[in-house]
């Protein structure tokens, strides 16, 4: 216990309360009614969203959060229930769809946000709050989340799946996010932090995720490769190393979310965490390991030091995705008719098969734009697919990025491809 104690004091300072001293969660407080409005549905669960912070643009990580927990459930011993805690909940959806969808034998619903729980309560009744066994199916508490996640470790009381869907460059919460899983459980995090994956706010980069980042024409991939990079730090901090299932960024915030399988240990190999390079001289990225220090250069300037050469790191430099956790997300996606929509933006199938295609552990990070091969070979951008088939017909791996349509992910150097739709254009 005093082990426990320290891990959580290094993380949150606070004195810890004893079992269930959440009277909040007993004895609510008494709210004036949420504002009325229409019930919506996701995926077939209806819900209100008051007048809290929702966006229906996040339905997809709803989903991909939901499918992933589901899984999760498979893979337990029989008869031990999924334990999910949903340390940032806003409505509740995402907590209600867990218990509908994803099979949760409990969830605990936090929003540091009294005036939500109406709204919440409201919400999560759509589903028994106790078991036919008789043991409490959710609770609701409005705690700081670091704090909900500490005192839950302090009672050794530990979560199959814990989402923590943040704000901005918030990272506080990450140390005691990864100590409350339980060794196997999953970590479902988020950052909106568009400046710091930019590369316009470098020291902010550092002081949250712990890497100095550049400006790069991959940037919102450099996002998801800061956050993984982040918690990475500090799961090895307290013994844990982390493993990505699956990488998801969308537009609309921005917002990028990892979900990370969490195992204790140190991690042996930090072969996958280190810094990356791109060259505004030329287009060609790389990526360097910590004994390549002081060894930084780019081809193109016979090693010779260049303003053009920019270095970000340290970051997660191995694969976005594990192919096979993303190949049963897609089968059950298929399984319950999640897979492929009439509205675009929810075509999962196509989301989750550009995943399985960025899984090859043959590409490295980044993506080449169709746009920049066009402008630094002086002629029209090649089709996406078309070079992509030239690309493997060559002998590279290639794919296209869920993140940027017109991106290419692929080992193949940017002069080699600019050389092949060159060979398009001729033919």
């Amino acid at each position: 216990m005093a082990a426990a104690a320290a891990v959580a004091a290094h993380f949150f300072p606070i004195p810890p309360s004893p079992p269930f001293l959440l009277t909040h969660i007993r004895n609510p407080i008494r709210r004036p009614p949420f504002p009325a409005n229409v019930s919506q549905t996701e995926r077939g669960v209806e819900f209100e969203t008051g007048d809290s912070f929702f966006r229906s643009e996040s339905a997809v990580g709803r989903d991909l959060g939901v499918l992933s927990a589901a899984l999760h459930r498979q893979s337990l011993c029989s008869g031990s229930g999924l334990r999910v805690i949903d340390a940032m909940c806003g409505c509740g959806i995402r907590s209600l769809r867990y218990l509908a969808q994803a099979g949760a034998d409990f969830v605990w619903a936090n929003d540091a946000s009294e005036d939500c729980r109406p709204l919440i309560l409201s919400n999560l009744s759509r589903h028994p709050r106790v078991s036919p066994g008789g043991g409490r199916c959710w609770v609701v508490s409005h705690l700081d989340a670091n704090r909900v996640l500490a005192e839950n470790y302090l009672r050794r009381e530990f979560f199959d799946f814990v989402d923590v869907d943040s704000f901005g460059s918030d990272s506080s919460f990450m140390g005691m996010a990864v100590a409350t899983v339980r060794k196997g459980g999953l970590l479902y995090i988020t950052s909106t932090d568009g400046h710091s994956s930019g590369g316009h706010r470098p020291h902010c980069s550092l002081a949250s995720y712990g890497a100095y980042v550049r400006p790069m024409p991959f940037s919102n991939e450099i996002g998801l490769r800061m956050l993984i990079g982040g918690v990475l730090r500090e799961a090895a901090v307290i013994g844990y190393h982390i493993s990505p299932l699956f990488s998801y960024y969308s537009y609309h915030g921005p917002v990028f979310r990892v979900m990370l399988r969490v195992d204790r240990g140190q991690l042996q190999d930090n072969s996958q965490y280190g810094f990356i390079s791109y060259c505004h001289n030329c287009g060609n990225s790389q990526t360097f390991s910590w004994g390549e220090l002081g060894q930084i250069s780019c081809a193109c300037r016979s090693g010779q030091v260049s303003k053009s050469l920019v270095v970000s790191g340290p970051l997660w430099i191995g694969c976005l995705h594990d192919a096979a956790f993303v190949t049963e997300m897609l089968h059950l996606a298929t399984e319950w008719g999640w897979a492929c929509t009439a509205q675009k933006e929810l075509d999962l199938e196509k989301l989750l098969n550009q995943m399985i295609e960025e899984g090859d552990p043959r590409l490295p990070p980044g993506y080449i734009k169709v746009d920049e091969i066009g402008r630094r070979g002086k002629m029209n951008s090649p089709p996406v697919m078309t070079l992509i088939n030239i690309l493997r017909k060559e002998g590279y791996a290639a794919s296209r990025s869920h993140i940027a349509p017109n991106g290419i992910k692929t080992n193949c150097p940017i002069a080699k491809c600019i050389q092949f739709a060159h060979g398009l254009g001729a033919a």
